[in-house]
């Protein structure tokens, strides 16, 4: 009895004693996970909780590699610390005590540092505890890429074809590509669309990822963008970046094609240029064009034909034919051109009409054309009528001359034509106004122009002082109303020629006067300073006064004897007589006889003053 109850006091105490380790165990806190990026500072925080003071605890930190296998690289027994040089962040890793934390930190990091860290706490009295951390190291990977295929996809592919594909190098963890059609997500379907996806590790531990897209190819892809979407990891977030869009070449067959005129733009005239051109909507370079002209024979293998200098000849039906040589199917369609056309103007009556004078005139204009016409009729550049129809009543020489009728088509610019009637109004002739009939010249030749109206053209005869002027040094020509004549005349000395018109109807005359002048004969030049007018009259009236004033003061002082008097004193005044002969008369106070001396000192006889 008394040996059952010692075992049972015994197996009491134990239990209590394990109770009491249990409760007075060290224990450890860590972080499930750190993360940070490359190149980043880490800080792994232990904290623990023990009775013993920092000098009963030992402290150390491992490393886990996986499989079990841990590594130490710090120790701390009571204040001593142990730091193992063997590691391959020994340089770059510093622990510090604070407050039961210690606080592990790794700076700039790497990929390799990406590890299991455990902090383990074992106490004299209070037994040992652990705790582990997992770090997690992030790298941004280079803005992603896409590549489009460059040759067209046709949409009669039985398989998929590959669109393109996107790439992002140099990333960790792996980044993840998926696929966007116009905004929207693609969705694997097999023999629809599909997605195959190449990793690479690179030498530094860094993943690049390459994607490609292979898609069955519709007519509504013609229109469609696609890009890339590129998801990567960073610490604490997950990042997301695009690709620019790509657009692919799809190649469909045509269900329907047009022909039209580009140019010219509008309505088309004779002597224009046509282009025709011929397309389908579909985009298949091997489809066949055909252009025919179903009025003619002419047919073009092209989508383009080019008409130069058309005539209304040329209007009619054109068609386009376009043939797909995969199928070897035909369509068509057509277009209908008109040449629009401006025939030659005809005035009637034609070319040439004679009028007596104070008759009335009347033409008229025509053109036949495919459009509204517009006529005018001009004279010397200058509109006179508008209208079919020119009427000019009373005719004179003024009458005459060329009329020029236009036909313009107001609704094409450049459409016109014109034709041309003479008028001639006949009478006898009448030499037209010069504005000189005397002439004064120093030349030794003169220029005469002698302007006839009259028709028939009226002949121009010259005579001058020394006779007819020869045919070969009169220059006649034809004006609408006439004849003009020019003739050189030789001066020598004073002349006269005379201008002589004639024609069946009579005649008419004109003479020209011509003054031969001298160097001897000529007033010498004046002198004339560039002066206001009103200053020069200003000046002139002045000295006119001064001149008249001066004249009255003298002959009043004449006249009272202050000059010239009897006192001694001569007159000598000069005459001339009726011989030329210059004298000078002499008298004197005391005799009333006058003394005539020559120029030679001669005495002259009374009757020869």
């Amino acid at each position: 009895m008394a040996v059952r109850d010692s075992a049972s006091l015994l197996v009491g105490l134990v239990v209590l004693l394990h109770t009491w380790r249990a409760w007075a165990a060290v224990e450890v806190n860590m972080k499930d996970k750190v993360e940070v990026n490359l190149g980043e500072k880490a800080q792994i925080p232990c904290l623990y909780t023990s009775d013993d003071g920092i000098g009963g605890l030992t402290i150390e930190w491992f490393y886990e590699k996986g499989l079990g296998v841990k590594k130490r690289f710090f120790q701390q027994a009571g204040l001593m610390k142990t730091v193992d040089n063997s590691t391959h962040f020994t340089e770059r890793i510093s622990v510090n005590h604070s407050n039961n934390t210690m606080m592990l930190t790794i700076r700039d990091v790497k990929l390799e540092d990406q590890l299991d860290y455990i902090c383990a706490v074992k106490g004299l009295t209070d037994g040992s505890g652990e705790g582990r951390t997992k770090l997690r190291v992030f790298v941004k990977p280079e803005p992603p890429t896409i590549e489009g295929v460059q040759n067209g996809i046709s949409v009669n592919e039985e398989v998929t074809s590959l669109v393109g594909s996107c790439e992002v190098k140099n990333g960790y963890p792996r980044p993840n590509i998926t696929w966007y059609k116009d905004n929207m997500p693609l969705r694997i379907n097999k023999n629809e669309v599909e997605v195959e996806s190449t990793v690479t590790t690179q030498s530094s531990g860094l993943f690049s990822v390459k994607s490609e897209l292979k898609k069955k190819i519709v007519k509504e892809d013609k229109d469609a963008l696609f890009y890339c979407e590129v998801t990567y990891f960073v610490a604490g977030s997950t990042m997301m970046s695009e690709t620019r869009q790509i657009n692919v070449n799809v190649l469909y067959p045509s269900t329907a094609v047009k022909i039209w005129v580009e140019s010219p733009k509008g309505k088309i005239k004779e002597g224009d240029s046509i282009e025709l051109h011929c397309k389908g909507d579909g985009n298949n370079p091997s489809s066949l064009f055909l252009i025919k002209y179903l009025k003619g024979n002419a047919n073009w293998e092209n989508d383009t034909v080019l008409l130069e200098n058309v005539t209304r000849q040329n209007s009619g039906v054109y068609e386009c034919i376009s043939t797909n040589t995969e199928n070897f199917e035909d369509i068509s369609n057509n277009t209908e051109v008109f040449v629009n056309y401006l025939d030659p103007a005809v005035v009637m009556p034609n070319n040439v009409m004679v009028m007596a004078k104070g008759n009335e005139l009347k033409a008229t204009c025509n053109a036949l054309s495919s459009l509204q016409t517009k006529t005018a009729w001009f004279k010397n550049g200058q509109e006179v009528s508008e209208g079919h129809t020119l009427i000019l009543k009373n005719v004179t020489f003024d009458t005459a001359g060329v009329y020029k009728c236009v036909v313009t088509v107001p609704e094409i610019e450049g459409m016109t034509t014109s034709s041309s009637l003479r008028v001639h109004v006949e009478g006898q002739p009448e030499i037209m106004e010069t504005p000189l009939t005397v002439i004064e010249t120093f030349d030794k030749t003169v220029e005469l122009v002698c302007d006839v109206r009259g028709y028939p053209a009226p002949t121009i005869t010259w005579i001058v002082s020394d006779g007819m002027v020869p045919d070969s040094d009169n220059h006649m020509t034809t004006t609408d109303y006439g004849t003009k004549s020019v003739v050189m005349v030789d001066v020598t000395s004073n002349a006269t020629a005379v201008c002589n018109a004639s024609n069946e109807h009579g005649t008419d005359m004109r003479t020209f006067n011509i003054k031969a002048k001298t160097t001897a004969t000529a007033s010498p030049p004046k002198t004339i300073k560039k002066e206001s007018n009103g200053f020069i009259i200003a000046v002139l009236i002045v000295c006119v006064l001064l001149l008249a004033i001066l004249g009255s003061v003298l002959y009043f002082l004449y006249k009272k004897g202050k000059i010239c008097g009897r006192a001694g004193k001569q007159d000598l005044t000069r005459e001339k007589s009726s011989k030329d002969n210059i004298v000078v008369e002499m008298k004197s106070d005391n005799t009333e006889e006058a003394i005539l001396l020559g120029v030679n000192g001669e005495k002259q006889p009374p009757n020869d003053q």
